[in-house]
């Protein structure tokens, strides 16, 4: 692994490391947690890799890579309606590279890595533990898939950390999320500055500057609004509805701010 990549062989991937795949021209990226015996354990919206509930996923489905319709011997379909599922290697990278996300790396090597969801602040747990809790979320769900707050990231995240945001009104642990908010949000945060500077060098400096800011502050690593917890808590809170993670809707996605 270095500053441009996370790529790795198989050879050295070993139970509890995070691993991703990246998908539909880079767009984004699958996240799951290796468990060995060449499996990996990852959060999917009813099966599917990446799920918004609305119109997007059309895009994102057409714009992907053509999958093999040949059942795989070794993986078990997913359940309907039950996210965390177990698929062999091969199955989890859909012909894609493998990488390896990377835990408590230096702050200058964070902002290095300008694409979010690649790395964090956070430091990672036990192997052992890490795999705990990938198997029992196995068993027990990991709640409602939520592309912004509640996604394949997020849980490969928990899972290495245990780490949880409890306030499900902000964004959840992705970087990749963080990314493709802090982007847009970046360009209307520094447009103010035109009134200081016509310099498109400037702006674009500022932009950059607001957008490093912004992922550095949201990093699970960094925030204050998480709390450690118990996996089987987690399961406990689900269950009596004490967390939860809506699914998004079409209209509030695309209605406009009042």
């Amino acid at each position: 692994m270095g500053l441009l990549s996370n790529r790795i062989d198989r050879g050295s991937l070993k139970p509890g490391d995070h691993v991703y795949s990246w998908r539909t021209a880079y767009i984004y990226s699958h996240h799951g947690i290796y468990i060995g015996d060449n499996k990996v354990v990852h959060f999917t919206r009813r099966g599917q890799e990446v799920g918004t509930g609305t119109v997007l996923d059309l895009l994102l489905v057409s714009s992907g890579p053509n999958r093999s319709h040949i059942p795989c011997a070794t993986c078990i379909p997913p359940e309907e309606g039950h996210g965390v599922v177990s698929s062999c290697l091969d199955c989890f990278l859909a012909r894609g590279i493998l990488y390896r996300f990377e835990y408590a790396v230096s702050p200058a090597l964070f902002l290095a890595k300008a694409r979010g969801g690649t790395c964090t602040l956070a430091v990672s747990d036990t192997n052992d533990l890490v795999v705990h809790r990938a198997k029992y979320l196995l068993e027990n769900g990991f709640g409602c898939y939520n592309v912004f707050k509640n996604n394949c990231e997020d849980f490969a995240i928990y899972c290495k950390t245990g780490l949880l945001v409890l306030d499900q009104s902000t964004m959840g642990q992705s970087g990749q999320a963080v990314s493709i908010i802090g982007g847009p949000l970046a360009a209307v945060l520094s447009t103010p500055l035109r009134l200081v500077t016509t310099n498109v060098y400037g702006m674009a400096v500022t932009a950059v500057g607001v957008y490093c800011a912004s992922r550095y502050a949201a990093d699970v690593g960094m925030r204050s609004d998480v709390l450690k917890v118990p996996v089987e808590d987690l399961t406990t809170r689900l269950a009596t509805g004490m967390l939860q993670v809506l699914e998004p809707s079409f209209q509030a996605l695309v209605a406009p701010a009042n």
